[in-house]
C-alpha cells in the first residue's frame, strides 16, 4: 500500500462569518454569529424567517455579468473559494503538471436558486421560458467542471454527493487519489447555496429548522436544552491538497496533514440518526484505525452538532462509546452554532475550522450554549475559544440517507 503523505497547502473559505479564510477564522474565535433575518425574499408565510447568509454578496465583485448569469450561486461560491485556496497555496500554475491535479468539489443539493427560478419561468411561460443553461447550472458536478476549466486542471474530476457529508467525502476521496498515486495535487471541498424560497420551505416542511424568529443570532444552539432545530447556512470551503515531498520541494507553507478517514452508513432511516449510533461509531473507529492512532491521541473533535434534539444527543453518545473516559478530556465543539448548517459544504467548511484549530492551537467555541442539556455532557468549549495544543483532531459530518464521514487531521511535523 502506498505511503505517500498528503498535506494541506491552501485554504479558501466563503462563509457567513467572512468572505475569506482569515475572516472566517477571526469570526470563529471571536464567537461571531452569522445568522440574520432573511431580507432578499418575502418570508411572511414562512415559519422560519432567518438563515446564516453571506452578507452583502454582489456577484459583480467576482464575475463579469455574462459569466455570473451562467453560474448558479452554488458554483459562484465554489469558484470564489477555489480561487482563494489556489492563491493561498502560492502555486505556480505555469510550472505544475495540470494532468496530475484532481478536482473533487461537491454540493449536497446543487443549483437550488436556478431550479426555483426556472420552475417559475416554466410555469409562467412554458417550455420557451426554460434557459439553455438550466441543466448545466443545476447539476452537482458542474462546480468541479468549472474549476477545472478555469485553471486547466486535467486530472480526476468528479464529485461525491452525500447530502451533508458531501464536503468530507470529497476531501477523503481527494486524499485517496493523492495517496494512491492517481494525482499529485487536488482541489477539494464543498459548496452550497440553499437559502431560497423553496429551500427554506422544504426544510420547514420537515420541521427540521429552528423557528426562533425573535432572536435569530441565538437560534443555532447545539447541545443547549432549549434547541429547536438547525439553522440553514450557505457558503463554500476548499482545500488544496498536495503530496508531501512535492510541497516540501517547492517550499510551500503546510497547514497540516490528513492522515485517515472513515466512511460508513447507518442503514437505518432517511433522515433520523440511528439511536444506537452504530454507523457513526464505525466511521470514527475506522478513521482512527486508518490514521494508525488510539482514541486517547485525539485532542479535539469538530462535531456535526446540528442543534437538533435527537442528533446532538446521538453524536454525544457515540463519542463516549468510541473514546471512553477520554471523551471528557477532549475539547469538542460545533461551529454550526456560528455559521449554521451549510449542508453539502458543511464537512469542508468545518474541516477548515478543524485544521485551523490545530494550526493556531485554539479551539473555537460553541456559542449560545446557555442551558446545557443533561444528556449532552462533554466539554463543548462553551461560548469562548480555548487555547490548546492539538496533535490530532477529527471532523464529523453526517448526511440524510445515513451517510457518515470522519476525517483525521494531524499537526504538521517534518
Amino acid at each position: 500500500m502506498s505511503t505517500r503523505r498528503v498535506v494541506i497547502t491552501g485554504i479558501g473559505a466563503f462563509t457567513p462569518l467572512g468572505k475569506s479564510a482569515p475572516e472566517f477564522w477571526n469570526g470563529l474565535v471571536s464567537g461571531k454569529s452569522g445568522v440574520r433575518t432573511i431580507e432578499h425574499f418575502d418570508t411572511t408565510d414562512f415559519p422560519t424567517k432567518f438563515a446564516a447568509q453571506i452578507e452583502d454578496y454582489d456577484s459583480s465583485n467576482y464575475f463579469d455579468r455574462k459569466e455570473a448569469r451562467r453560474l448558479d450561486k452554488v458554483a459562484q461560491y465554489g469558484l470564489i473559494a477555489a480561487q482563494e485556496a489556489i492563491d493561498d497555496s502560492k502555486l505556480d500554475l505555469d510550472s505544475i503538471n495540470k494532468e496530475r491535479v484532481a478536482v473533487l468539489v461537491g454540493t449536497g443539493i446543487g443549483g437550488m436558486e436556478t431550479f426555483y427560478k426556472q420552475s417559475v419561468s416554466f410555469h409562467e411561460r412554458g417550455p420557451r421560458g426554460v434557459s439553455p443553461f438550466f441543466i448545466p447550472m443545476l447539476i452537482p458536478d458542474i462546480i468541479s467542471g468549472q474549476i477545472s476549466i478555469r485553471f486547466g486542471f486535467k486530472g480526476p474530476n468528479f464529485c461525491a454527493v452525500s447530502a451533508c457529508a458531501t464536503g468530507s467525502h470529497n476531501i477523503g476521496l481527494a486524499y485517496d487519489a493523492i495517496r494512491n498515486g492517481q494525482a499529485d495535487m487536488a482541489v477539494s471541498g464543498g459548496t452550497e447555496a440553499p437559502v431560497t424560497q423553496i429551500g427554506i420551505s422544504g426544510f420547514n416542511a420537515m420541521r427540521a429548522m429552528s423557528t426562533r424568529n425573535d432572536s435569530p443570532e441565538t437560534a443555532s444552539r447545539p447541545f443547549d436544552k432549549t434547541r429547536d432545530g438547525f439553522v440553514l447556512g450557505e457558503g463554500a470551503g476548499i482545500f488544496v491538497l498536495e503530496e508531501y515531498e512535492a510541497a516540501i520541494n517547492r517550499g510551500a507553507r503546510i497547514y497540516g496533514e490528513i492522515v485517515g478517514y472513515g466512511f460508513s452508513a447507518d442503514a437505518y432511516h432517511i433522515t433520523a440518526p440511528d439511536p444506537d449510533g452504530n454507523g457513526v461509531i464505525l466511521a470514527m473507529s475506522t478513521a482512527l484505525n486508518s490514521a494508525g492512532i488510539k482514541p486517547e491521541d485525539v485532542d479535539h473533535i469538530n462535531m456535526h452538532g446540528t442543534s437538533t434534539p435527537l442528533g446532538d444527543v446521538a453524536e454525544t453518545n457515540t463519542i463516549k462509546k468510541v473514546f471512553g473516559d477520554h471523551a471528557k478530556t477532549m475539547n469538542v465543539n460545533s461551529t454550526k452554532s456560528m455559521h449554521g448548517h451549510t449542508l453539502g459544504a458543511a464537512g469542508a467548511i468545518e474541516s477548515i475550522a478543524t485544521l485551523l484549530a490545530i494550526y493556531h492551537g485554539t479551539v473555537p467555541p460553541t456559542i449560545n450554549l446557555e442551558t446545557p442539556d443533561p444528556e449532552c455532557d462533554l466539554n463543548y468549549t462553551p461560548n469562548e475559544a480555548e487555547v490548546r495544543d492539538i496533535g490530532y483532531a477529527l471532523n464529523n459530518a453526517f448526511g440524510f440517507g445515513g451517510h457518515n464521514s470522519s476525517l483525521v487531521f494531524k499537526k504538521f511535523k517534518e
